[in-house]
């Protein structure tokens, strides 16, 4: 069955009645067992430890059936990390982070207008755009802009389907020297892909948290259009966040809508592990280290191919830190920011005691929110593919942790002054995301070498 355009889909079942049908289904699902609520790491941070895990789970049916609910059941929806302890929780074929997102475009949608709801997801996405647009013209040059998709290529269009689509999304451009990397090892191991990503190909993540399930589905309509475009249907997602999004909001809900699944999505970490045969010979130098992974699970099976990725580099020793791993990466951690700002402390505390090298990140929000601590802690603060780069011959520059380390708006705009002119990024534009979306991303604040050192 040919995959049917937004306009069509919206005629025949439409996006917005068969996600509703799914949500529906669930509901029915739920046994209010409270499995889910148990397991739960957030419960406790959030203040609801004491709750009664069956009448918290009965309050989320209530709000996704009326729009609202009892107090504790709100409070957990909108704590929510993305940890993904409860899908594994359940027995009854029930997503419960779905549900709970779901119950959170519930509220959202009971307390705003549509006009105001989609005013709101506006702001966001072209706040994204402007972010990642400024912060990777500050750090790449034309070429490398080219390679990431993000401006036309002069060569001459290739006729010929890839076999894979890798799919950036969008703030992974912010510190691109991951994705870059991505490049690097996959062209090194023989893989034939086509790079897609930025705010053009926006999988709709702001559109559902403003609750604008309208320009949702026209997003994630036209992002599947273009993501579709390989000869195997297969798409290499780097982003936690649009792996999520696809895999539990939208390609269900397309292929409820059109009984067809547009492609299957395959988070970076799992497909290179599954490629470590043709990565091992590769792995020639030794990278002498003692490191610490810095873990999210929201993402089933990606920490555990990051650290099978890790033991394959020949030199490397792993330190398992004794701090909790939740969230479905850094950013997440935003729902309770007390919470994140003492376990991002707790860690570093950690890595010291441990007498790491380098403290590794997976996802590139956990790379914005920790690099600068590099600057205060006796340890660096890598990117996994940085390691695993070095081994095989590959350096892409950290710009981001370079610029974002000076701590200093002017001193960043110095260094990247032949770019700005090159790239022709507005002063007051760069002063402004520099300001709030390079050096305002710091949930804990640098501590200043000799307090980190007490």
């Amino acid at each position: 069955m040919r995959l049917l355009s937004y306009s069509n889909l919206m005629q025949n079942a439409g996006f917005e009645q068969a996600l509703t049908s799914r949500v529906d289904e669930m509901v029915d699902a739920c046994t209010k067992c409270g499995a889910c609520f148990e397991v739960c790491p957030i419960a406790a941070p959030a203040g609801l430890g004491s709750a009664d895990s069956k009448a918290v789970v009965s309050g989320v049916l209530d709000i996704l059936r009326f729009g609202k609910g009892p107090e504790e059941s709100q409070k957990w929806a909108k704590a929510c990390m993305a940890s993904g302890e409860c899908i594994k929780a359940c027995n009854y074929g029930v997503n419960p982070r779905f549900l709970l997102t779901m119950a959170r475009l519930a509220m959202m949608r009971n307390e705003k207008e549509p006009v105001d709801r989609r005013k709101q997801g506006v702001t966001v996405f072209r706040k994204i755009g402007e972010d990642v647009s400024v912060l990777s013209r500050l750090q790449l040059s034309e070429e490398s802009l080219i390679r990431l998709g993000q401006k036309p290529s002069k060569e001459p269009s290739r006729t010929e389907l890839p076999d894979v689509v890798f799919y950036t999304g969008c703030n992974v451009l912010k510190t691109p020297h991951i994705a870059l990397l991505c490049l690097d090892i996959m062209d090194m191991i023989g893989t034939d892909y086509r790079v897609m990503g930025g705010p053009t190909h926006c999988c709709g993540t702001a559109q559902l948290r403003a609750g604008d399930i309208d320009t949702l589905g026209r997003f994630a309509n036209n992002t599947i259009q273009k993501l579709t475009q390989s000869k195997t249907k297969q798409v290499l997602a780097w982003c936690p966040s649009c792996v999520m999004q696809f895999g539990e909001t939208v390609l269900p809900t397309v292929q409820r809508a059109t009984g067809e699944m547009p492609f299957d999505m395959t988070p970076f970490m799992p497909f290179l592990h599954a490629k470590l045969d043709a990565l091992r010979p590769l792995l020639k130098n030794r990278v002498e280290m003692t490191v610490a992974l810095h873990r999210h699970p929201g993402i089933a099976g990606v920490m555990e191919a990051a650290e099978e990725l890790l033991r394959a580099v020949p030199g490397i020793t792993i330190v398992k830190l004794d701090v909790p791993a939740v969230g479905l990466q850094s950013v997440n951690l935003a729902t309770l920011p007390k919470f994140k700002a003492e376990l991002q402390l707790k860690e570093l505390e950690a890595a010291r005691k441990a007498g790491i090298d380098a403290l590794v990140a997976v996802y590139h929000s956990d790379h914005r929110e920790l690099c600068a601590h590099e600057r205060d802690w006796p340890f660096k603060i890598m990117n996994i593919l940085e390691v695993i780069g070095e081994s095989m011959g590959l350096r892409q520059d950290d710009h981001y942790k370079s610029l974002k380390i000076k701590q200093d708006v002017d001193a960043i705009i110095t260094d990247a002054s032949d770019l700005m002119k090159r790239h022709g990024v507005d002063l007051d534009t760069a002063r402004k995301v520099i300001v709030n979306g390079m050096l305002g991303d710091q949930p804990l604040p640098l501590q200043g070498k000799q307090a980190a050192a007490g």
